[in-house]
């Protein structure tokens, strides 16, 4: 069955075109003026923008803590996710200690197998390296996961810079890309070892515990590892001022870098720690939100394009049952937020609809660069010929309210409750089959895992 959608915009990172759109086959056939529509299933796309579709590369979609399970899995996250337009997410797969890679692939397979209503990847987590899980790394690329994640925080999950610069030297041998949680946890555990015999257990002890010159000096170092092993990396989750200065000047000096932030880090701040009533629980994550000056730092780097992408780094826990545990410390409140659902509202209210941003850089930011980063490009993050029919109508007119009472994310909270927000998928196709109309399912788990292919000489 041909479909053609008729008197929208067309756009990408490089510019916006009137332009009809034919598809066939899961993919894009054409694209011009007065497409052959004979057979074909016409949607009118008029007033209307036509956007790739949104590309989610940091989400915690089901996750186990060691202590609980996220508030979402893959059925209803995804959910969540292509009823606003991401289509595609690369989620963090994270093994056990002393396991190998492939039981962990295996394991997320099929937690999202025959689920998902939007494709999917993943990072693979290196949570320890050795000589073992260095010969996974060929493996896993071969498998169609060509990236790869590593913490400076977090006891559990943490290597050794030793066991960085080794896991690096693995990753540049076959072109693939590692992305790094940069917190220097040595000194968040003395810092919050210190709160905790202080008798400052409340939420506002968070930020406090994670200031940031951690995570400055964790990216600094990061760098400087990364630069002496060759390879080109990616900052996750990028929160502060001093944190871009660092990058910034690596980039001086030719390191080639990659920068993503996420929508708390541009539109909450850590005000909202001292709200009563253990209210300030539910913006618990790490890094945690920042100052107002951080917000408005981060804003220059994404309109400069100093930051390359915005994901989410989506990780929901419920307030109720599962924040509260950490009611009498603070360290052992489930970190995380909610927020793959409402990405792309937030940054089109708060960006394209303010004139901060433009809806090319929207797209970018939100796909194009993402798909281009890892290794998704141009089977994802452009309307081209041949493309995946990933299509977004988005309606740049339509007007709304972000609330728990009837967000799809299966949670207890909204982090963004009663933001008005501009701009709206009013319709999302998935390969070219319609998968959600005005914010609700019409078929859901038709996602497929999406091969990701390094190419040559990279």
């Amino acid at each position: 069955m041909k479909t053609v959608f008729t008197g929208g915009i067309v756009v990408s990172s490089y510019g916006c075109r009137r332009l009809d759109v034919l598809v066939e086959d899961e993919k894009i056939a054409a694209l011009g003026n007065d497409l052959d529509a004979t057979a074909a299933r016409i949607v009118d796309a008029a007033g209307c923008y036509l956007l790739p579709g949104f590309i989610d590369a940091h989400t915690h979609l089901e996750l186990n803590n060691g202590r609980t399970d996220t508030a979402d899995n893959f059925t209803t996250g995804s959910i969540a996710a292509v009823c606003k337009g991401t289509t595609t997410v690369i989620d963090m797969a994270t093994p056990e200690r002393g396991h190998t890679l492939k039981e962990c692939l295996a394991k997320w397979n099929r937690m999202a197998e025959g689920k998902s209503s939007c494709d999917y990847n993943y990072h693979m987590s290196l949570i320890e390296f050795n000589e073992a899980v260095a010969k996974e790394i060929p493996e896993m690329v071969a498998a169609g996961v060509t990236s790869f994640k590593m913490y400076m925080a977090y006891d559990n999950l943490r290597t050794t810079d030793a066991e960085l610069y080794e896991a690096m030297k693995a990753i540049q041998k076959v072109g693939g890309m590692l992305g790094v949680h940069c917190e220097n946890g040595d000194l968040v555990n003395a810092l919050q070892a210190q709160f905790l015999r202080e008798g400052k257990t409340a939420p506002k002890y968070h930020p406090l515990s994670r200031p940031n010159a951690l995570e400055a000096e964790a990216v600094n170092r990061y760098l400087m590892i990364a630069n002496e092993a060759g390879l080109a990396v990616n900052i996750v989750h990028l929160s502060t001022r001093e944190a871009l200065e660092v990058v910034l000047r690596a980039r001086e000096n030719g390191q080639k870098v990659f920068v993503e932030t996420c929508p708390q880090y541009l539109l909450l701040d850590d005000h909202l720690y001292d709200s009563p009533d253990f209210e300030g629980a539910k913006y618990v994550c790490a890094p945690p939100l920042r100052s107002i000056q951080d917000q408005q730092a981060l804003w220059q780097g994404v309109i400069h394009g100093a930051i390359d992408t915005i994901s989410t780094d989506h990780c929901d826990f419920n307030f109720a049952s599962q924040k509260t545990l950490g009611k009498n410390d603070f360290t052992q409140i489930p970190g995380g937020l909610p927020g793959v659902e409402t990405r792309a509202e937030l940054l089109y209210t708060a960006g394209v609809a303010t004139g901060k941003i433009s809806i090319e850089q929207f797209v970018a930011l939100l796909s194009e660069n993402i798909a281009r980063q890892f290794h998704l490009y141009p089977q994802k993050g452009v309307l081209a010929v041949g493309s995946d029919a990933d299509i977004v109508l988005w309606d740049p007119n339509a007007n709304g309210v972000i609330t728990a009472q009837t967000q799809l994310q299966h949670v207890d909270y909204s982090a963004y409750e009663g933001f008005q927000t501009v701009g709206f998928a009013k319709a999302v196709y998935l390969r070219g089959k319609a998968i959600s109309e005005n914010g609700r399912l019409l078929k859901g788990q038709q996602g497929k895992f999406v091969f990701r292919k390094i190419p040559e000489g990279k």
